[in-house]
């Protein structure tokens, strides 16, 4: 049975923190980013980041299999950070969280994750064998990768370019 703790990773961003933290509360966007996630929307009628929001998220494993989560915002500060905490059945409580500095050049972002509540040997059951998880770690380490390499591709691509030597 494999374990989680936690994991984070770390780029910087030609952008102002406030444009790349829109980019990532704008969890619509997600599938653009992530290479697990097929679809997010927002759910109960919220149409954006705020405290206590819920959105559906669908994701999809390199071997076709699907499925959703729910996932609610404990995080949501403008610049600074966003953050998301999903609970499933068995699976355990896992919070994923964007931190935004201000650094010359740009924004560092980290991306991380911490088990809050550790999944179940049930949950691990299904992930590894039902699912075909394979090493959770590695995978979700890569994904937080590929993630924040194509947050920064769009992230510059949009970025409005500070004025120039004079």
């Amino acid at each position: 049975m494999q374990t989680l703790d936690r994991d984070e990773l770390s780029t910087v961003v030609a952008a102002a923190p406030d444009e790349v933290y829109a980019l990532v509360a704008d969890v619509t966007r997600t599938p653009e980013f992530s290479p697990d996630i097929v679809s997010c929307r927002w759910l109960d009628g919220a149409e954006g980041p705020a405290l206590g929001a819920r959105f559906e998220a669908v994701n999809r494993n390199e071997h076709g299999k699907t499925w959703r989560n729910r996932p609610v915002v404990v995080a949501a500060e403008p610049g600074r950070e966003f953050a998301f905490a999903r609970t499933e059945p068995f699976a355990g409580t896992i919070a994923w969280r964007y931190r935004f500095e201000p650094v010359d050049g740009g924004t560092r972002v980290t991306e991380s994750y911490e088990v809050v509540r550790p999944l179940t040997r049930i949950g691990w059951f299904v992930i590894e064998k039902v699912f075909r998880g394979g090493d959770r770690r590695t995978l979700l380490r890569e994904g937080m990768q590929t993630t924040l390499e194509r947050l920064r591709s769009t992230a510059e691509a949009a970025s409005t370019p500070g004025p120039g030597p004079g």
